[in-house]
């Protein structure tokens, strides 16, 4: 399994223009292999090498590998898509491999290929990140942000078997409530739209003021929201994978695939559009197959509607956005703890059948 450990370039001035200067010729080179490959209508990587090699070599003072680098680069963005030219910004991230970037744990330094040539420089991490740097294996990415160089290092970490797991957690993701599991547990992301609420307020006021001291204001706050966001996921995600782990379950999830494309009212469309569930979703997904637990994506149709007592499917059933009340059967309870149920249920029908299940 694939990891990424962040790391911080403690580069001198010096150090930090030439990595500055390799962006930037790097990209300017990536422009120049785009511009050729919508031209020649050649996007595949191979045949583009073919194409463009020799004359980026003659034409940017950057070394072989890097040439190599850069057209993998402008490839593998066609791919996504080959009706759009591709433009590249001069700061954009670049990849570097082993032959063109090396580490010294020991001293805590990389020794990285630039422009104004090979530079060792010093970097700074955390404890987890320097566990990761030791199985480091392929690429990593070079990222300039807010004035400060840092390397996105690809980590290959070994993965325990699946266990043999003895029932499934269901756990439905919403936005009133983050998360809510069958066992009855409800994370709250009442902080999350306290804090969205919050900046949008001052992003609002401040751009309305557009002075220079409020743009410096902009650009301080700049990603504090989203980095609230990924810490609440984070400790979401890792409380829902312990309580799996120490009970010998899976985890169900919805899958919530295309939902940004369902219609939305005008005042919901800024809390919806900031509902970061792919992203507990991943971190759900990666902690579990860290220490073994299976995760199981259910189709989400009916499940907040559904009862779990009486299997009676009634759009009346949802009485609101916390209550669910069956009409059949007269069972109540908060509707997304309802919902984990149905995902639970669900999940335990797609379950292999090496697994034993109690209850």
């Amino acid at each position: 399994m694939k990891l990424t450990a962040q790391i911080k370039l403690l580069s001198t001035p010096e150090q930090a223009q030439s990595l500055k200067q390799t962006l930037e010729i790097t990209n300017s080179a990536c422009n120049y292999i785009s511009n050729q490959a919508w031209e020649h209508k050649t996007f595949r990587q191979f045949s583009l090498h073919k194409l463009v090699y020799r004359d980026v070599r003659d034409k940017f003072p950057l070394s072989a590998q890097v040439v190599v680098r850069a057209i993998s680069k402008v490839s593998n963005a066609y791919k996504i898509s080959t009706k759009t030219k591709r433009i590249f910004k001069l700061h954009g991230a670049i990849t570097f491999d082993s032959r063109i970037l090396s580490f010294n744990l020991e001293k805590m330094e990389v020794s990285i290929w630039t422009v104004g040539g090979r530079q060792r420089i010093s970097f700074a991490c955390g404890k987890r990140q320097m566990e990761l740097l030791q199985e480091q294996r392929g690429e990593s990415n070079l990222c300039f942000v807010k004035g400060s160089f840092y390397l996105m290092v690809s980590c290959e970490v070994e993965t325990p078997e699946p266990i043999d797991i003895q029932d499934v957690l269901g756990c439905d993701l919403g936005i009133v409530n983050l998360a809510a599991d069958s066992d009855g547990e409800i994370f709250s992301g009442k902080d999350i739209e306290t804090n969205r609420r919050k900046y949008e307020h001052r992003r609002k006021n401040l751009q309305k003021k557009s002075t220079k001291s409020a743009k410096r204001k902009l650009k301080k706050i700049s990603g504090k929201q989203s980095r609230f966001q990924k810490h609440t996921n984070h400790v979401i995600s890792k409380q829902l994978v312990k309580i799996a782990q120490d009970t010998c379950r899976a985890i169900a999830l919805e899958d919530l695939s295309g939902i940004r494309k369902a219609p939305v009212r005008r005042k919901q469309r800024s809390k919806h559009s900031n509902w970061s569930f792919f992203q507990l979703q991943q971190y759900i997904k990666y902690k579990a197959k860290l220490v073994g637990i299976p995760v199981i994506m259910v189709n989400p149709k009916n499940t907040s509607r559904t009862c779990p007592v009486c299997g009676c499917i009634d759009k009346a059933n949802r009485r609101s956005q916390s209550v669910f009340s069956c009409n059949q059967c007269g069972f109540s309870a908060n509707a997304d703890y309802v919902a984990s149920l149905n995902i639970r249920d669900r999940a335990i029908v797609n379950l292999p059948m090496v697994s034993t299940l109690t209850g």
